[in-house]
């Protein structure tokens, strides 16, 4: 049965008239047209759907949109203060740590989660969190870098022009 369920996404109120166990990725995807979260395996294994809801990493494809009612949601999209880039993605950026893009925002959002948590994080802690993602190019060695680089562990690779 169909209700009306109120979202607070990216700083904005939206009003959705759905079913309470539809999944909040689809409601996202295609009430709000949001795509920054991304379908990738429907079980929450692969973190591909992640957004933050009250500052923490969730799995939309496996949270319901009646766990998300009147609660805080960001999504890639609202990550950023119009032009500027928050600093988790500007890290991104910087360490080349996108290849085909299709994890990262969940990646991204993961990372911001992390560092919220104040005090730098250690490299294992990096890891642990970061392992949660899959990140079908491989890129594993980059998102690490731009994470450490968010945190302040360390400086941004220098760009050389050769391939690392």
């Amino acid at each position: 049965m169909e209700r009306e369920h109120r979202l607070l996404v990216n700083g904005r109120e939206h009003r959705v008239t759905t079913d309470p166990d539809r999944p909040l990725l689809d409601v996202l995807r295609e009430d709000l047209e949001l795509s920054g979260a991304r379908y990738g395996c429907g079980e929450g294994e692969c973190g591909a759907c992640t957004v933050l809801i009250e500052g923490r990493a969730t799995r939309t494809c496996i949270t319901p949109v009646s766990d998300a009612q009147a609660r805080a949601i960001t999504t890639i999209e609202g990550l950023a203060q119009g032009d500027t880039l928050h600093p988790v993605q500007q890290a991104f950026l910087d360490e080349q740590a996108l290849q085909c893009g299709y994890c990262i925002p969940g990646q991204i959002l993961r990372a911001v989660d992390l560092l919220s948590a104040g005090g730098p994080p250690s490299r294992e802690s990096i890891v642990a969190a970061m392992s949660e993602h899959i990140c079908r190019c491989c890129n594993y060695p980059r998102i690490l870098a731009a994470v450490e680089h968010a945190a302040g562990l360390a400086p941004a690779t220098p760009q050389t022009g050769a391939e690392s």
